[in-house]
């Protein structure tokens, strides 16, 4: 493992300095691409790719060595199976780092720092995947919405087997005996009868 450089650790000591990459490590692997400061793109981008090598052995003891650094199994899930495979055949130069505008307030260098190969995915499913785990650990997981999905579902397929069974059902209600009007005496006279 590399020697850290001296001097500044990104304004706090060596433990915070290893979590907040540790964390922004997370964030990368989790959307594949994100939004942060020039310095820590720059002593981020180290520690993804090693991880990502690390992925790319495969075995039980390196994915280890990755929840050492990420201690999200999630992540590390993501990583090993969906990250690793795609930079099989790529020697290194995982991350990509493109300048942005300066942030307004303090007017910090942003940067984005993403993933090379693979689109990154949209907001929507990772934030559905965050919430869902949340949900997961409150234990409302399944319980919040399945059973009236599951119900709206099955009646959908019914009314489809119905429709597929009987083509002669049509869409109009159907009206009461007692609303239809006979057409001539015949009916009539079968009705009374």
């Amino acid at each position: 493992m590399p020697k850290p450089p001296k001097g500044s650790r990104l304004g706090s000591g060596p433990a915070h300095e290893k979590l907040m990459l540790a964390g922004l490590a997370a964030a990368l692997f989790r959307e594949e691409r994100i939004r942060t400061t020039e310095t820590k793109a720059r002593r981020l981008r180290p520690v993804a790719e090693r991880l990502i090598t690390t992925a790319k052995e495969g075995t039980v003891a390196s994915r280890r060595r990755a929840l050492r650094v990420v201690e999200d199994s999630d992540v590390i899930h993501k990583l090993y199976s969906d990250i690793a495979p795609r930079f099989a055949d790529r020697p290194g130069g995982y991350t990509r780092i493109v300048k942005l505008a300066p942030r307004k307030g303090d007017a910090a260098p942003l940067v984005l720092i993403e993933l090379v190969e693979g689109a990154a995915p949209e907001t929507k499913p990772a934030e559905e995947e965050r919430r869902r785990r949340l949900l997961r650990r409150r234990g409302r997981g399944e319980r919040l919405g399945g059973a009236e999905e599951a119900a709206a579902e099955a009646e959908a397929e019914e009314a489809e087997e119905a429709k597929e069974a009987d083509p002669m059902v049509s869409a109009e209600p159907e009206s009461e005996a007692g609303d239809a009007k006979p057409e001539s005496k015949s009916d009539v006279a079968e009705e009374e009868s």
